[in-house]
């Protein structure tokens, strides 16, 4: 068995025409040359961010590539302002012009380093998931070393970002100091471990999810008469569906929503400018203040 067949025993792809995220980089060419190995029709399509002066000869790489595996290719622009949250701003550019349903090249280095970056946000079940396995991501059980392997062994020209290695970045330091240093420590290669302990708490997150269904979560007698895992997952539903937000609340926004709950405080702030506030035993949160 040859390596190509080797990775696709592990890989998830579904069925259909396959739309593949390709940035350039190890992984997603990695995922593009796989995505043809399925005998499937596959599109490649390159996010153009503008950000750097080699954003040009990343767009070609990924056409050359894609010509080479007859995939279509689609290069799609988006203006990213430099400033403050770059990364997180990139980020959110890059999916919102992306189709739905879109495969994108994560791979369980990418998934310890999530889980690893949830910790020291003080996430609590749902975050220290990492992200939930899907059709969309069907290298995840993959290893970055596999997709480098694969590249080089394909003869695929890929490219390296030297954003990955900017240690102001925190999911770098977690990926060149964090993680190396935990490996070191334990005297073990961390990130399967941590991939089965998500496959747990994934579990349980699921679990407490279906049993919070039916609890409203803005009454307060509700939310301080059954258990505090089911009253901080119904306050942070209710949080994260009604901000639409990136993230969901942190466990000390939830732990201060509860404070509200017990009439401790009567008001909280739970980021950018929203907050939840009680009327008579009753919470309910208030959006940000227009200017």
């Amino acid at each position: 068995m040859n390596l190509t067949e080797e990775l696709l025993k592990k890989c998830t792809f579904p069925e259909g025409p396959l739309a593949c995220a390709v940035s350039g980089g190890a992984d997603s060419m990695a995922l593009l040359a796989l995505a043809s190995f399925t005998g499937q029709k596959v599109k490649a399509i390159h996010v153009h961010h503008g950000i750097r002066p080699e954003s040009e000869k990343e767009a070609d790489l990924v056409h050359d590539a894609a010509k080479r595996f007859d995939a279509d290719f689609e290069s799609k622009k988006v203006e990213v302002a430099q400033g403050p949250n770059l990364e997180s701003r990139a980020r959110l550019a890059r999916y919102g012009v992306l189709p739905d349903g879109v495969l994108t090249g994560h791979t369980a280095d990418d998934q310890a380093e999530t889980i690893l970056l949830a910790l020291i946000r003080g996430s609590a079940w749902h975050g220290l998931s990492g992200m939930r396995p899907s059709a969309s991501k069907p290298i995840l059980s993959l290893r970055r070393s596999e997709t480098v392997e694969l590249c080089q062994e394909l003869k695929i020209d890929f490219f390296t970002d030297p954003s990955n290695k900017d240690l102001a970045f925190r999911r770098n330091r977690i990926r060149h100091e964090a993680l190396p240093l935990l490996n070191e420590i334990a005297d073990r290669d961390l990130v399967p471990l941590l991939s089965r302990q998500a496959d747990l708490l994934r579990s349980g997150a699921d679990f407490i999810t279906q049993q919070t269904k039916n609890i409203d979560p803005t009454d307060c007698e509700t939310l301080l008469e059954i258990h505090p895992a089911l009253a901080r997952e119904a306050i942070r539903n209710w949080i994260w569906e009604t901000r639409n937000n990136d993230h969901p609340p942190d466990l000390a926004t939830i732990e201060r929503v509860l404070e509200v709950a017990r009439l401790e405080a009567l008001a909280t702030e739970i980021g950018g400018g929203w907050r939840v506030a009680r009327t008579n035993r009753i919470l309910r949160i208030e959006p940000p203040e227009e200017n």
